[in-house]
């Protein structure tokens, strides 16, 4: 991501404003402009992780899942753009047909060497301090998912997943996804 520029402190109305054939985060007030379209390794993780969460989610009426671009409106100088997110079907008004308006229950993010500093730690800490209960950081380079809880607003590890492995979460009872299947 670029900065748009670094010297003006932007709202979500600014956001609103921006072109629709550019994507853009809106970051402690920063406009960002989104890098070029992901790799092929990011998309495929990205829907093999999706394919695999939707129907399960849908047939257990357990919430939505809903891929990127979704804009994540966390507050007037905080919007995200995750890859994947989970909101649960008890926080389901959060969602509305612009964006959702609120932190996810879960938030993936599929790292790539242009957004590994920013995913682990701005958007994080902006994810932790608004409330998003858990956060999956996904590396298709090393096939490593890393899963971290939000406990005091922070977000503390939960777990490290290889592609041999199975991850599971307690915000979603009874999922088990074979890694293989994503890397």
């Amino acid at each position: 991501m670029t900065t748009a520029t670094s010297h003006t402190r932007y709202t979500y109305q600014d956001y609103l404003r921006t072109p629709d054939d550019v994507r853009y985060e809106l970051i402690e007030g920063e406009l960002l402009v989104m890098e070029p379209a992901p790799t092929t390794s990011h998309q495929r993780v990205l829907l093999h992780l999706a394919v695999l969460l939707l129907p399960f989610v849908e047939d257990n009426a357990l919430g939505e899942v809903l891929i990127a671009p979704t804009d994540v409106y966390l507050s007037d100088t905080n919007v995200l753009q995750p890859d994947l997110l989970f909101v649960s079907a008890a926080r389901a008004s959060i969602i509305t047909e612009h964006d959702v308006h609120g932190a996810p229950d879960l938030v993936v993010e599929i790292a790539s060497p242009a957004t590994r500093r920013r995913d682990h730690g701005i958007k994080m800490e902006l994810y932790a301090r608004h409330g998003v209960a858990e956060y999956w950081l996904v590396d298709p380079a090393t096939a490593i998912l890393e899963t971290l809880r939000l406990e005091d607003r922070r977000m503390v590890p939960a777990g490290c997943y290889g592609r041999e492995e199975t991850i599971s979460t307690p915000l979603l009872p009874g999922l088990a996804i074979n890694l293989t299947k994503v890397f």
